[in-house]
């Protein structure tokens, strides 16, 4: 059986597959390579106008969702959809529910400006006009005139008392009296009881008369006060609408298109003369507010508040890092004045879904679902179109101070959650919601085949990757040995890795040694330097293990020959480092039922694949030396100086040489290390890790002496297409110092670990009398016919069996 050839251990990229000689001539993708699944989903859910068709992104960590979902809506975005500034502004009839005003984008900053400037000119108009002489003139006219009405109509009911010896005295402000008089006295008690009862008659009469003709002239003078305010009124209209009218009616003209706008000026010009006293005061509580909230100091009711202002009509893009319940659908902020909290509608804070609104909106999904109340409120949003400030405290019910409910505004927007497949699937079946909301899933590839055509445009994405980075540009040597590194990464020849993280990290890593070594391009030995440096940052763990194996703490065998033991070999995984490591795996055999006893298993070492691969070994023992009679060899298997737990079938087919060299009493090569996993029928199945097993026997060997030249490792011939291994490994294996073996069947795996033929049954089921699987036939043979014998002589012993 031939090792494998030098091309079939490492798949090199060639040179002339990349036809340019630095990647300053390529031009840089647009588009993240090799996820053409991935944009299809989200080219369909972008242009799906109907609600519901959010994309929920699948994949790992650095794939360049995020990325790639940016850059696509950088260079596809509906330009067509009209972006919108969106402003509150007071409601003047109901202020706990402020107005909410939509204008074209870059229009909200023009109205809050036109606004400061009118309530600018009638802070300094509206004192001055109000406190000139020709309006305190008119004012004082309409007063003068009120009072000489008043007096007049007081004096009339006053002469008529006269003339009755009854005086009209004013008591308080309001109020008056009818009083007897007496001469030029009002008359006591004594001296009214003194007079006859027909002139206390006459006065009471006089009096009740009197009171009739007040109270009628002091309804009079409650209408004429009526007026008199309704008077003033009209002429504080008058007057305000001589100093303000004409510029609100500039403001309606400019915002003629805008009916809502039109409408809150036409409120504004009614609230103006109702409110006329915020002007004329001094008011030294709106100031201290204004400097509190970090606000102009004019009248808080004629704020514009511009919650979202969108500079371009481009469409808005937002990536919300931190999706906190505030961060994401506002809240309204308070200020503290004179130890009482204070808060209005200019005071309402945007979140990221605002700003997003009419665009779209990227977030990390596990952020979003670990944020209390963030998940259902966003839920709510989408379901009804439109975004509700409340406060979290309200959420939590825990508030009981006055706050305000603004007014929702309408939601049209496209939701990206960025999530591994864990996070998705849980969604899918906890949340009935989410299928409803999400209907798109954008799933990302780990992986694309690698060709001519996509090494070339994978150089492109390294071009794109040092563009975007502002590192130095690659040779072509360079981006091979990238391509290469990526294949490994990919565990595949024909497969290159997608995981643009790990693939930039590598390049900003040969960046910088190759300006450490003052190189104007990056060259292939910067990228190798790069990968040996970030190797020995993560091997310490290894070395350890390495350390054991060089001292002789760890038994390892490298050489000569040994029966029931065998190489086998493992992977460890230290935090993102995987490396190889020998493990020796024993086998005894004894008399017994013919069972095999996992030690691993029995001591609650091995993982539930592990002993399903034993039990797999046990029925294949049977199914060729125990169809018709039991079989009379039991045997143990165990991981030799194993203390932690044991997982996985790839040792599978090191057990089953350990078992059949046990069985057979045939010693195993040691020089030899084997991986595998074997079914029922002896096929040799793939496994995962080959790359680091090979390199970790080859290491093993290095460290227990010179390598001899007929040191190797067996591997499933399923595995070759994934051998991407270490240019020392392939150095060797030019230099005849170690081979590589591929099995497609474990007779094959035994025939070259045994150095004897494992033997293929005629049909009768016998196997040939020197092959592997005839010696172990005929010493079974030999115990069912001891056994035989030794029934055979107790029952000539005992009649009484009978």
């Amino acid at each position: 059986m031939k090792s494998l050839s030098l091309n079939q251990l490492y798949k090199a990229c060639v040179l002339k597959d990349l036809p340019f000689k630095t990647t300053r001539q390529l031009e840089p993708l647009a588009e993240i390579v090799g996820q053409n699944r991935a944009q299809a989903a989200v080219r369909f859910a972008l242009a799906m106008p109907h609600g519901g068709y959010n994309v929920y992104a699948v994949g790992r960590n650095g794939l360049g969702k995020r990325t790639m979902m940016l850059r696509y809506l950088e260079h596809h975005v509906d330009t067509e959809n009209q972006s919108h500034d969106w402003c509150y502004v007071a409601n003047f009839e109901e202020p706990r529910i402020p107005r909410v005003l939509q204008l074209p984008a870059g229009k909200g900053t023009e109205l809050k400006q036109d606004m400061e400037k009118l309530m600018g000119r009638l802070m300094k108009m509206i004192p001055q006009t109000f406190d000139s002489d020709s309006f305190l003139e008119r004012a004082e006219q309409l007063k003068n005139g009120y009072a000489k009405k008043q007096e007049d109509e007081l004096e009339k009911v006053a002469a008529q008392a006269k003339r009755k010896k009854v005086s009209l005295n004013i008591t308080t402000p309001g109020g008056y009296r009818l009083v007897a008089m007496n001469g030029e006295e009002p008359h006591t008690a004594e001296s009214f009881q003194a007079l006859t009862e027909a002139q206390r008659d006459k006065f009471e009469n006089d009096i009740n008369k009197l009171e009739k003709k007040l109270r009628q002239a002091l309804r009079k003078l409650a209408d004429w006060e009526q007026e008199y305010a309704e008077s003033q009124q009209a002429l504080n209209e008058e007057t305000l609408e001589s100093i303000s009218g004409h510029q609100i009616d500039e403001l309606i003209e400019k915002y003629g298109e805008l009916p809502d706008v039109v409408s809150y000026f036409e409120e504004v010009r009614k609230d103006l003369s109702e409110s006329l006293e915020i002007f004329l005061e001094d008011n030294e509580e709106q100031a201290a507010i204004a400097y509190a909230s970090l606000d102009k100091k004019m009248p808080r009711r004629y704020l514009v508040n511009v919650l979202v202002h969108q500079k371009t009509d481009e469409v808005p893009v937002v990536v919300e890092d931190n999706p906190t319940y505030h961060n994401l659908f506002g809240y309204v902020e308070s200020v503290t004045f004179k130890g009482s909290v204070f808060t209005d509608f200019s005071l309402i804070r945007p979140g990221s879904i605002h700003r997003a609104n009419g665009g779209y909106l990227l977030m990390d999904a596990i952020k979003v679902l670990e944020q209390p109340f963030v998940w259902d409120g966003l839920k709510r949003a989408l379901r009804s179109k439109s975004i509700q400030i409340n406060s979290l405290e309200r959420e939590l019910t825990l508030s009981g101070t006055i706050s305000l409910e603004p007014e929702a505004i309408p939601l049209d927007v496209k939701i990206v959650l960025f999530g591994d497949r864990e996070t998705w699937m849980l969604l899918q079946e906890y949340d009935p919601e989410f299928a409803e909301l999400f209907r798109v899933t954008a799933d990302f590839e780990n992986e694309m085949m690698r060709t001519d055509e996509s090494q070339l445009l994978y150089a492109k994405f390294i071009a794109s990757l040092v563009n975007e980075k502002k590192l130095l540009h690659c040779s072509n040597k360079a981006v091979a040995r990238v391509i290469e590194h990526s294949s490994r990464m990919a565990e595949h020849q024909d497969r290159l890795s997608l995981h643009a993280a790990d693939i930039a990290n590598l390049l900003r890593e040969s960046d910088y040694w190759a300006r450490q070594a003052g190189a104007k391009l990056i060259q292939n030995s910067h990228v190798d330097q790069a990968l040996e440096s970030a190797r020995y940052r993560s091997s310490r763990i290894r070395d350890q293990f390495y350390d054991s194996i060089r001292d002789g703490t760890t038994l390892v065998s490298t050489t000569g020959t040994c029966i029931g033991q065998v190489n086998a070999l493992s992977v460890l995984s230290t935090g993102g480092f995987e490396f190889g490591l020998s493990n020796r795996i024993t086998a005894t055999c004894y008399y017994g039922d013919g069972g095999v006893m996992d030690i691993e298993r029995d001591v609650k070492l091995g993982g539930n694949i592990h002993s399903k691969g034993v039990m797999i070994l046990s029925s294949w023992l049977s199914s060729h030396f125990a169809v018709t009679d039991p079989m009379h060899l039991s045997a143990s298997l165990t991981f030799e100086q194993n203390y932690g737990e044991v997982d996985g079938d790839s040792a599978s087919l090191a057990e089953l040489c350990a078992l059949v060299s046990a069985l057979s009493g045939l010693p195993v090569r040691q020089d030899l290390a084997i991986t595998g996993s074997v079914n029922q029928f002896g096929e040799v199945q793939p496994i995962g890790g080959v790359n680091e097993k090979v390199e970790g026997y080859f290491s093993t060997c290095r460290l227990t002496g010179e390598l001899t030249g007929t040191q190797g490792v067996i591997v499933p011939s399923t595995n070759v297409q994934n051998l991407m291994l270490e240019q020392e490994v392939v150095q060797a294996v030019r230099n005849g110092q170690f081979a590589v073996h591929s099995v497609s069947r474990a007779e094959e795996a035994i025939t070259l670990l045994l150095g004897k033929p494992a033997g293929k049954a005629d049909d009768k089921g016998r196997y040939p009398k020197q092959s592997v699987f005839g010696i172990i036939q005929q010493r079974l043979e030999k115990m069912r016919e001891h056994e035989r014998q030794e029934h055979a002589r107790d029952d000539h012993k005992d009649p009484s069996i009978h």
